[in-house]
């Protein structure tokens, strides 16, 4: 065991080191170091008060305006009430039966103040603060600890304040400086200009200036880009090592039979991709490819031939889908677009056919028996289905290909144990209709070629998005339905999205709301807010005001399978005017005939989330309109996301403002939003000429070294970096 990996209680003792591994998750000596400050703070420039956030923990440099002793009336004891200010904005603190402090608190004087903010007669204060008093005064510690240099505001916690913590990491440096290693290559340091990473280290925790504290930042930056971008090249490298069934498109097969049957020409995006497939496919090793692009682009498409060339080879192809609904709607498109290809063996079925089945949860067991049965003799080329599909007793004839839609639904394991089902590793195409950042994509999927679909086919119309301001302008909601009943008069119809199903008891406290229940995001403060509108209520209002006379369903994710077939059915038949609908319908719905969409409560949903649901219009050759409808005010954050939306097609465009709101997430961890990340320097968003060059550099040196043998620094960082979880997390890819 290095001596980074010392157990923190032998640097700052049991009680420190409990505080510091149960309120921050550091237990080591190397955790401490790597744990960075989070802003830093100059004698003199105060924190802006003005900024700060009810309930939000702080650390505030600034200056005492006024202190006042307040006796208790009637009782014994006192409140301290210290007011402090940045010049502009001041601050309450306040302090119960400790008038001693007098003594130290005085106007004039300067400290780090840390707390909750807590709202008292609608004044901001902190209740009982810690603090440091940094000016010079007495010669404090403190005075002399940061004496010429920038002051360090680390992420801390109620049990242990920023400067407790530079205590911790002072003594860190000061004994375990000199034991860090070097992960980088010392001509990749040279190439880019970086320092040592004990320079960096000591610089980014003591800076004396801006400068310093950049220099340290950008060596940072390159570790973690590049650890990462290594421990990618070795899986990529891994995969390309083993072994697979090359499946080679075979002349005269049920691919050449399905294209001359298309009644339209692919894009050339379309061909560009089914090229990139198709190589991946002839060759001796797994297909490891992510396909991404725009809604309505035509993915499923790609897929499908891609699913066809393998069945031409003897091999079998599964589609996994998230959902039972969206699972329905792939297995009805692709029956629907195969015809008497999806019918062998069939009376009428065509001889070069296969068959395509479906295996979802709720299925009835002669069904299920049937589905399991065509699957593990082979006479299902293809099969579709939801998590199902991984049980055990799922078992197929000779599985070729498995192509994971919406990937980032599904869990790495469930992923595995799918692949798993083949004798040898069978091929993988990874989908998703969330546009993602070029950046994000060499980080979150940096084991995965990517193939991106930007161009949408011919025949498509343009889809016009705006934003209901419904409390401002309540007739531009009652427009809205009116916009609704005009399409429906003209032979179309209507989708109603809802943030809740409805008709359920409130989730008990702690309790995780449904998948298709989201957080709210941005806007006011939730408990000040009504409820999130809800489909079942929503659609009655609707059956009785505004769209009466109309077909109106409901859909959702409780209804029972058969339910929710049935609606889909009618619904894509013509027979339903307008479905009121949670996010069941967010992928993968396809009905051309569907024109308006109408977002309740829009501001609850995330922007790339409206951007699939939109999706779901402007299918056909007439023109799609969405309406955002929010009760959000117009300078709102929640209403500038709403106008980001309204004002872009452009799905990647849209993903970047996304994930610049919803923070990065842990990129290596199932989570990837939300969440502490574990990237602390780096920005996958800011920082793409690094993560770039990283790949580059990372990549050409597992191809020379592929086990890190001459390279033991990093093979360490590396292990480090990848803790079990998220090593086992990149294993199964």
């Amino acid at each position: 065991m290095g001596a980074l990996d010392e157990p923190l209680k032998e640097l700052v003792g049991d009680r420190t080191a409990k505080v510091l591994a149960d309120s921050l998750k550091l237990r080591t000596v190397g955790d401490l170091l790597h744990h960075y400050p989070r802003r830093y703070v100059e004698r003199g420039q105060l924190t802006s008060l003005d900024e700060l956030e009810v309930d939000e923990h702080v650390t505030v440099l600034a200056r005492i305006e006024k202190v006042t002793l307040i006796p208790f009336r009637g009782r014994k004891g006192d409140r301290l009430e210290v007011v402090v200010t940045d010049g502009r904005s001041k601050l309450s603190l306040v302090f119960f039966n400790q008038g001693w402090r007098q003594k130290d608190l005085r106007p004039g004087r300067q400290g780090l103040f840390a707390g909750k903010v807590g709202l008292f007669n609608r004044t901001r204060q902190l209740a009982s603060p810690d603090y440091q008093l940094i000016d010079d005064e007495e010669g404090s510690a403190a005075a002399e600890q940061f004496a010429g240099r920038l002051i360090p505001v680390y992420p801390a916690s109620a049990q242990l304040p920023s400067w407790k913590l530079a205590l911790c990491v002072e003594m860190a440096l000061t004994k375990h400086l000199a034991d860090v290693g070097e992960p980088l290559p010392a001509e990749l340091r040279a190439e880019h200009g970086l320092i040592p990473l004990p320079e960096a280290l000591e610089l980014i925790h003591r800076p004396h200036d801006q400068a310093e504290k950049e220099r340290a930042q950008n060596r940072l930056r390159w570790d973690e880009a590049f650890v990462l971008q290594v421990a990618l090249a070795q899986r990529r490298a891994a995969d390309s090592a083993l072994p697979a069934v090359p499946r080679r498109p075979v002349p005269g097969g049920v691919l050449d039979a399905f294209d001359e049957r298309l009644p339209f020409t692919l894009t050339d995006g379309q061909r560009k991709v089914c090229a990139e497939i198709f190589a991946d496919l002839a060759t001796e090793h797994p297909m490891h490819r992510l396909l991404q692009g725009e809604v309505g682009s035509g993915k499923t498409l790609v897929a499908l031939r891609a699913m066809l060339a393998v069945v031409d080879t003897g091999g079998q192809a599964v589609l996994l889908a998230p959902t039972e609904v969206l699972a329905q709607q792939h297995h009805r498109s692709i029956v629907e677009m195969m015809g008497d290809l999806a019918e062998a063996g069939m009376i009428g079925g065509s001889e070069t056919g296969t068959r395509v089945a479906l295996l979802t949860g709720s299925m009835g067991a002669a069904a299920r028996r049937g589905a399991l049965l065509d699957m593990a003799s082979g006479r299902a080329g293809i099969a579709i289905g939801t998590h199902a599909l991984i049980e055990d007793r799922v078992q197929f004839a000779d599985l070729g290909l498995v192509v994971v839609d919406e990937q980032h639904r599904f869990g790495v394991e469930q992923r595995d144990a799918l692949r798993a089902k083949g004798e040898q590793p069978p091929h993988l195409l990874v989908m998703t209709a969330t546009p993602i950042p070029r950046t994000v994509a060499m980080t979150v999927f940096g084991d995965l070629e990517t193939s991106v679909l930007d161009q949408l086919p011919s025949g498509r119309s343009p889809i016009s998005t705006h934003v209901v301001p419904a409390l401002e302008k309540p007739n531009f909601l009652a427009r809205a339905w009116e916009r609704v009943r005009e399409e429906v008069g003209k032979g179309h119809q209507a989708y109603v999205v809802c943030p809740r199903i409805g008709d359920e008891e409130e989730p008990a406290k702690g309790k995780k709301k449904r998948k298709e229940e989201p957080e709210e995001v941005g806007g006011a403060d939730s408990e000040e807010r009504r409820p999130p509108l809800a489909v079942v209520e929503t659609a009655e209002k609707l059956v009785k005001g505004p769209l009466a006379g109309l077909r109106v369903e409901i859909l959702h994710g409780r209804l029972a399978p058969d339910a929710k077939d049935d609606v889909m059915r009618r619904f894509a038949a013509g027979e339903v005017d307008v479905l009121v609908a949670t996010t069941v319908i967010e992928v993968g719905v396809n009905v051309p005939n569907s024109t308006v969409m109408v977002i309740m409560d829009a501001d609850r949903f995330g922007v790339s989330q409206l951007h699939q649901l939109r999706g779901r219009v402007g299918r056909g050759s007439a023109a799609g309109l969405c309406l955002l409808v929010s009760d959000m005010p117009a300078a709102s954050a929640a209403r500038a996301r709403l106008d980001a939306v309204a004002g872009t097609l452009d799905g990647f465009a849209l993903s970047r403002i996304d994930l610049e709101q919803r923070r990065e997430g842990d990129v290596l961890g199932q989570a990837q939003s939300g969440v502490k990340s574990s990237l602390k320097v780096l920005s996958v968003l800011e920082d793409e000429e690094v993560i770039a060059t990283a790949r580059a550099e990372a990549t050409r040196l597992v191809a020379a070294d592929p086990r890190l043998d001459a390279h033991p620094e990093l093979r360490t960082a590396l292990e480090s970096l990848l803790d079990e979880d998220r090593a086992e997390y990149l294993e199964k890819g």
